[in-house]
Parts: C-alpha cells; sequence; structure tokens
C-alpha cells in the first residue's frame, strides 16, 4: 500500500493506493493554521487512521508547498511560512518511524498525471498547477527529473517572456523581483487585470460566469490572459520540448484555454510545427494527493 499526503495551506488530505493505483480510502482534515508541531502530529494522525481502516502498513509521501534546501534540507519557499526553516522531512520519518519521501506539490500532480493521468503513456510531461501561485513538475519516462538545486519546473519565477511596454517592468512578486510570470498567470494576477480594466472586484466563479456571458472587459482580461500563458509556455516548449503540457489548478477549467493557447503558442515556439499538447488533468484535484503516494514507485516493500 502507497499512502500520498498533500499538505495545503488549509486542508491535508491523504490517499491510500493499492499496487494498481486503486484508491482504498482517502481522508482529509483541516491543516492547523500557523502551527508547524501541530501540523506534523496531524498527518500522523491522518496516517495513522488510513491504516488502522485498511489493516496495512504502507510507505509514506508527502506533497508540500516549497522544497528542501539541498544545502540544509530545510524547507524554504514554502507559501505555509511555518514550514519554513523547518526539518520537515526528518521530522516525519522519526514521528511515523519510517522512511519518507518528501516533493513540492507541483512535482506531486505532475508525477500523478504521468503515472496514470492525462500524460499516461508519454515520455515527457511538464504538468502546470495555476491557481494561488505557479509551479510546474517535470517528469521524464515516468521519473521527476533529477534537481541540482531542488528548484526544477520553477517557470513561474522567470520574467514574463516578450513583454509589451504596458507589461514592463510588471508587478512586484514575493521572491523579490518584477514582473515574474507568476504574478501575470496566478489567480490573483488575472484579477488584478480584471480590476484594472473595471474597476470591479470579483471572484474566479464570477469571472467565468462573465466570461459565459460573453461580457467584453472579461473578454478582454483572459484574450491578454491567454496570451501571456501562451507565451511562457512557448519558452517551456522552446527549453524542454515536451510531448505534453497537462494544467491543474484552479483556471485549468477554464475549457477554452485548450483550444485557444496551442493556436498562439505556435507563433512564439522556434519549430514549423509544434506537437506538443495542451490536456486537462484526469485527476483533477485529487492529482497531487496521488503523485505523493506514487513517489514510491517500488511499492511497500521498498520503505
Amino acid at each position: 500500500m502507497r499512502i500520498g499526503v498533500d499538505l495545503g495551506g488549509t486542508k491535508i488530505e491523504a490517499i491510500a493506493l493499492d499496487d494498481r493505483g486503486n484508491s482504498l480510502t482517502r481522508q482529509r482534515i483541516p491543516t492547523p493554521t500557523g502551527d508547524y508541531h501541530a501540523t506534523l502530529d496531524a498527518v500522523a494522525t491522518l496516517i495513522g487512521r488510513i491504516e488502522q481502516l485498511t489493516g496495512m502498513h504502507g510507505s509514506v509521501g508527502i506533497g508540500t508547498p516549497g522544497s528542501p534546501s539541498p544545502a540544509t534540507g530545510l524547507i524554504r519557499n514554502a507559501n505555509s511560512t511555518c514550514l519554513n526553516g523547518q526539518p520537515l522531512q526528518q521530522d516525519f520519518e522519526r514521528l511515523l518511524n519510517r522512511p519518507v519521501r518528501l516533493a513540492n506539490d507541483a512535482d506531486c500532480f505532475a508525477l500523478s498525471e504521468s503515472i496514470d493521468g492525462a500524460g499516461q503513456g508519454f515520455h515527457s510531461v511538464f504538468g502546470v498547477i495555476i491557481g494561488t501561485g505557479v509551479g510546474a513538475g517535470i517528469v521524464i519516462n515516468g521519473s521527476l527529473i533529477p534537481h541540482a538545486n531542488r528548484i526544477a519546473g520553477e517557470w513561474g519565477h522567470n520574467p514574463l517572456p516578450w513583454p509589451s511596454a504596458t507589461e514592463s517592468p510588471g508587478e512586484a512578486c514575493y521572491c523579490g523581483k518584477k514582473g515574474c510570470i507568476e504574478t501575470f498567470l496566478s489567480g490573483a494576477g488575472l484579477h488584478l487585470d480584471y480590476r484594472r480594466e473595471t474597476g470591479l472586484e470579483i471572484s474566479g466563479p464570477e469571472l467565468s460566469k462573465r466570461l459565459e456571458q460573453q461580457e467584453q472587459a472579461a473578454e478582454r482580461v483572459m484574450a491578454r490572459y491567454e496570451n501571456r500563458l501562451a507565451r511562457s509556455l512557448a519558452t517551456v516548449i522552446n527549453l524542454l520540448d515536451p510531448e505534453v503540457i497537462v494544467l491543474g489548478g484552479g483556471l485549468s477549467n477554464l475549457v477554452r484555454l485548450y483550444e485557444r493557447i496551442p493556436r498562439i503558442w505556435a507563433e512564439y515556439i522556434f519549430s514549423d510545427v509544434v506537437r506538443t499538447r495542451l490536456l486537462p488533468p484526469r485527476h483533477g484535484d485529487s492529482s497531487g494527493v496521488r503523485g505523493a503516494a506514487w513517489l514510491w514507485p517500488e511499492g511497500e516493500d521498498q520503505y
């Protein structure tokens, strides 16, 4: 049995998978806000509950915001700030009394969609999460690529490519730079653009509703967003040339992206033909937790 944990900012979700990837049970609890040790205990409780329900002991993989520093092993760059500076993997291994594999949540998403999701059967998959932030994972032949600096897939902290005069220098990013892709393509970036266009503050579902109603302001904002996303993904294709790009996160539910983005990105890709496919996720919101379980591809005998 493989156990995967998705350590989110508002919820902690865990799943148990059998050897074929079938879900045995799934549990979810709220994340203790801003409390590192309570978060550790909550995960341990959740895993104990799963093992009690299934009657089996499992390997444990955990998807987390941020990543461990290759220099110190401490978590950095997590938007759940109570994790930053903490030896998360070591603490989990001590608490659970077994080896634990840890990966960024976007890496887990990409791994899930590569193994038995939308990218199944393809050799190279770039899995993108577009929501609160903009992250990604890179999977080649069913495995996450090795990370020299543990930052593979952090395309959101490169500058927006081919910026127009109105896009430069861009908004300040929490990383300390200006004009990062994330500041344009995150949910917050999209809503900021709509507010500048109309003076109105609206939610994601409301924007989708206005697009369905063919509101002109929403259409203008979305056209800019699609062009920016296409330019940004074009640089990924120029660099990695993946067979498949899978979109995840809240904005991946916009069906129009899968038709429009490939029409736009052809202008920016250094090739006379573009065979890369842009696909929605097969597992939706479950991809992250499933990918955490698949951090142990060898199965339970290896922990």
